[in-house]
């Protein structure tokens, strides 16, 4: 399988969705290659970055790529992949992503998948794993139409081995002018952290009571050397921001440690964590959800066990 993944990069970093996407090309891409595509202007430290875990990065370089435009990125992908066929093409589950994916996929002739969390590749056909009803459920899908598209969720693909292999610099420019153009970036509130990319995460929800109180986990947290985050209840209820929740309507993260807090452990938010290397879990409920997915699990009121472990941590350092 060819497989080529789409980088995606904003105010001169790349996101590390593009990082993951070649993680998962390099798993699923057999005898065939890896190979990323990145464009904009001025982008050959990104190539430089990407090229560690592709068999190839293609540069599409031109001024008016500075800035993301569908229209341009649609034209000079086309051009591309006239002259180098792709089996499959991976793009991230973002906003740029979800417009770009189906936009290709209807250009191409061929077939897309989004949100997904699982790709296998056989003889015949690729299938693609990926949650419906709001996580209620997961599905395979048979994808049989090559070249397909497929938009990969964020955070489930974290780790893969380098391939170090060669960029190549190509003469594609857009080949006519945009029906939309960039006027400006208006930036979004900028969250403190990126739970997605946490090593430890202490999670609170619903048994901690009120907002008052995530000053505990806070301090756990930076004793741990991690961040807080939350479930559902715990956004809606104001207590944490946006960003800091996890679960199906929020993100998916895959820590070293997850520290469940007073979470019971809705479908919802296990599919955002069940992944994480090492989950403990504290509830005073013993028959709580939460508990079949940890691997470690404390039947108690964490407003007894979290001072102790924030006690005994203390003591271990010093």
């Amino acid at each position: 399988m060819r497989v080529f993944a789409i980088a995606e990069h904003r105010f001169g970093e790349l996101n590390s969705i593009s990082f993951e996407l070649l993680h998962l090309a390099n798993s699923i891409k057999g005898s065939g290659t890896s190979e990323a595509v990145i464009i904009g202007r001025d982008v050959a430290g990104f190539a430089r970055e990407l090229v560690r875990h592709a068999d190839k990065v293609w540069v599409i370089s031109d001024e008016s790529l500075e800035n993301y435009n569908p229209d341009l990125y649609i034209d000079v992908l086309l051009q591309l992949f006239r002259i180098e066929t792709p089996d499959i093409v991976l793009i991230g589950h973002t906003s740029q992503g979800c417009e770009l994916a189906p936009y290709l996929a209807v250009k191409l002739g061929g077939s897309v998948a989004t949100d997904v969390v699982g790709v296998n590749v056989s003889n015949d056909a690729v299938t693609v794993s990926r949650y419906i009803f709001q996580g209620k459920l997961m599905v395979d899908l048979k994808i049989t139409k090559l070249p397909c598209v497929l938009t990969i969720r964020q955070g489930v693909f974290k780790e893969g081995p380098e391939v170090n292999g060669e960029v190549i610099n190509t003469d594609i420019k857009p080949s006519r002018s945009p029906a939309r153009s960039f006027v400006k970036f208006i930036k979004p509130e900028v969250g403190e952290v990126d739970i997605s990319q946490a090593d430890v995460i202490v999670a609170v929800g619903r048994g901690i009571g009120d907002a008052s109180n995530i000053k505990l986990a806070e301090e756990l947290a930076q004793i741990l050397g991690g961040v807080v985050a939350g479930s559902r209840p715990v956004i809606d209820s104001g207590w944490l921001p946006k960003d800091r929740q996890v679960g199906i309507s929020g993100k998916t993260v895959k820590p070293k440690l997850y520290l469940a807090l007073g979470i019971s452990g809705a479908f919802q938010h296990v599919i955002g964590m069940k992944d994480s290397d090492l989950i403990i879990a504290v509830n005073k409920d013993p028959e709580a959800p939460i508990f079949g997915v940890a691997h470690y699990g404390i039947a108690s009121d964490l407003f007894e066990i979290v001072p102790l472990l924030i006690k005994k941590l203390k003591e271990i350092r010093g």
